[in-house]
């Protein structure tokens, strides 16, 4: 399954993480606003004046067609790019309104906010589609400001090229550095040249977008399902915008007045702990593999200081590929969960044993980039605007070593999959907005927060610390899912489902029965 986590493409993870072509007419199935409603003032061509909804083709997908599409309503959502500057640039979001199951749907429909940030929503809907999102109701997504198939679009294929390199690289080391920083400027500069306000690229005014979507299809009251970094952006929203809200539902949850390049240390360490704990509660897991940690912990410090090079094929296919594997890969490639979880006390325990192939063979998916799918732009306009500012690099150090005490300094010195972020920053230069974001969602909305226990991005104790401002947050946490859970967890599709249905009463009855997936275990 395609993930997106809270961070896409950071430098020493590089592990598996356009244009609209010109089409037929739309027919009135195709292109028709989904609802009624008359949009805001249109204003001049590029010159903002209010926001509204263009009826349009559905984005051609690449490299596949998306099935969905083939009956779904599309348009575009034009915005303003700055709202705080009045007669500045117009933007232009994608958005699709995929059709309900049901023939007789319930009039509210849910909308989509995707992880990231700069994560490719369309790539998103076969496992909205599949969980189950469309069956009783309209199910609407949008790509979030700068991303694939909005215009502008703030990909940074330097960026991707980099990531692509990066497998063969020391993680930390000062070459990576600078190739890193050198790739982001690129990118920037780019960008800039192009007319782009970098600065407007950020949650408030994500927040915004969806706020104006709604208005401008004339939709009354809608349900919102976000996952990872659309959790955050999900609870802003109902924080800036709560009109016309009916149920926010979130998943893998990364609340704004939390996340920061420590929360990511926090989130590691919450994650690998239950996977610990889950192995020694099943007896073959606990025979085979009892020292899975102090393995674990002996090898980030080895392989700090004695990195590996291995020329490995990709589990994707094709020549073999060189790649470096130190402290900082294996913590990147546990973090983004590169190797399921079933299979990490095995490779663990592989690792330990001299057998590092898992890990190579996970670090050298990264060799392969889908060059220009993700929004880096929107990536780092967010992360430097509103998780980096108030901490500090020995903020991040002390939260690695709370999480992590007997890894070596290197690594902890870095947040995982947030490699050199403070110089990524520095060049990046948008302005600090923590003061408007890193605020509680409070209100009477009904939300549910989804969390899997073995999130190693986002811990699932973050759902009970920012449901204590929500007094109607329900709160489940399902064993041994990583992050984005209901595309995971028929489980969690149940309890979405009836969360929708009925959001103040909904059923979570399945999960108590619920265990870990048995892990795997390997002959000796």
């Amino acid at each position: 399954m395609a993930e997106h986590g809270f961070r896409i493409g950071a430098a020493a993870a590089a592990a598996a993480l356009g244009l609209l072509t010109a089409q037929p007419a739309p027919s009135a199935a195709g292109a028709a606003p989904p609802h009624s409603g008359t949009a805001e003032s249109a204003g001049q061509p590029g010159v903002a004046a209010g926001s509204r909804f263009v009826p349009g083709p559905c984005p051609k997908t690449t490299p596949e067609p998306i099935e969905a599409l083939d009956t779904a309503r599309c348009g575009f959502l034009e915005v303003p790019e700055n709202r705080t500057r009045p007669g500045g640039r117009t933007i232009r979001l994608a958005v699709a309104v995929i059709p309900p199951a049901s023939a007789k749907p319930a009039q509210d429909p849910v909308v989509f906010m995707a992880g990231g940030p700069g994560g490719e929503v369309f790539d998103d809907i076969p496992f909205l589609v599949s969980s189950g999102l469309n069956r009783d109701r309209d199910l609407i997504v949008m790509a979030q400001r700068g991303n694939l198939y909005d215009e502008p679009n703030l990909a940074c294929p330097e960026v991707d090229r980099f990531n692509e390199r990066s497998v063969g690289l020391p993680s930390y080391a000062p070459q990576t550095q600078r190739l890193m920083l050198d790739a982001v400027k690129q990118c920037r500069d780019r960008l800039v040249s192009d007319g782009a306000d970098l600065g407007a690229y950020n949650s408030v005014e994500n927040a915004a977008d969806f706020a104006d979507l709604r208005t401008a299809l004339g939709i009354g009251q809608w349900n919102v399902y976000g996952h990872s970094y659309g959790s955050n952006l999900a609870l802003n929203y109902l924080r800036l915008h709560p009109q016309g809200i009916r149920a926010v539902a979130v998943d893998s949850i990364a609340p704004s007045q939390y996340v920061s390049l420590p929360f990511a240390w926090a989130g590691a360490g919450e994650g690998l702990e239950y996977l610990y704990k889950a192995c020694a509660a099943e007896p073959a897991c606990k025979s085979r593999y009892p020292d899975i940690e102090r393995t674990l912990n002996e090898q980030v410090r080895k392989l700090q200081a004695r990195p590996l090079t291995l020329d490995v094929k990709p589990p994707q296919g094709g020549d073999p590929v060189t790649v470096v594997l130190d402290g900082g890969a294996l913590v990147n490639l546990l973090v983004a969960k590169a190797i399921p979880l079933k299979d990490v006390p095995a490779a663990i325990d592989e690792l330990g044993r001299g057998n590092p192939e898992r890990f190579a063979r996970a670090r050298a998916a990264g060799s392969a980039q889908v060059v220009g799918q993700s929004a880096h732009g929107l990536t780092n306009s967010v992360s430097c605007a509103e998780w980096l500012p108030d901490h500090t690099a020995a903020d991040v150090l002390k939260a690695g070593r709370e999480a992590f005490p007997d890894w070596p300094e290197q690594v902890l010195a870095q947040a995982p999959q947030l490699a050199f972020q403070e110089q990524v920053c520095r060049v990046w230069n948008v302005p600090d907005r923590t003061a408007t974001v890193r605020v509680p969602a409070a209100g009477s909305v009904p939300v549910l927060f989804i969390n899997g226990t073995g999130d190693m991005k986002s811990g699932a104790s973050f759902a009970q610390k920012a449901a204590r401002d929500l007094p109607h947050a329900t709160t489940v946490q399902i064993p041994g899912i990583g992050h984005w859970v209901v595309p995971q967890s028929p489980c969690a599709q149940k309890v979405l489902a009836s969360f929708l249905a009925r959001p103040t009463a909904p059923d979570t009855g399945c999960v108590a029965d619920l265990g870990w997936e048995p892990f795997t275990i390997t002959p000796k």
